[in-house]
């Protein structure tokens, strides 16, 4: 049985249109409100069309210490547009947090496969 780690792909998202840009504060109180954004595409675009799109993007956080990530949210791109509109692969998401983590992103593209980023979040 194989693994669905083996199928993640990374790599520096200055270079790679695929990987999950996140968007997060260097540093937030506990309790605070914070604020990330996760995006596909952000120094090269990626080529958003019914033949070719991101599907999902899935964000979690693990605080440090805990056994599991935590899922923050799970958002689907189901209407890949129609004619010249289409959809960009961006979202916001809330949420609040008593102590530090990573946060970990997750994107699919249809044509591209899976790809992963991550990002520490201080919590002071």
């Amino acid at each position: 049985m194989q693994s669905l780690g083996k199928f993640l792909q990374s790599g520096d998202w200055k270079g790679e249109k695929h990987v999950p840009v996140i968007h997060i504060p260097e540093k937030v109180k506990a309790g605070e409100e914070i604020e990330i954004k996760v995006l596909v595409g952000e120094e090269i675009s990626h080529p958003n069309t019914l033949e070719h799109h991101i599907s999902w993007i899935k964000v979690f956080f693990h605080p440090e210490g805990a056994k599991f990530p935590i899922e923050v949210g799970s958002f689907n791109f189901s209407a890949h547009g129609e004619g010249e509109v289409f959809n960009e692969p961006v979202v916001v998401t809330k949420m609040r947090a008593g102590k530090s983590g990573t946060v970990h992103t997750m994107s699919y593209c249809n044509i591209h496969g899976l790809w992963e980023n991550s990002a520490n979040l201080v919590i002071e």
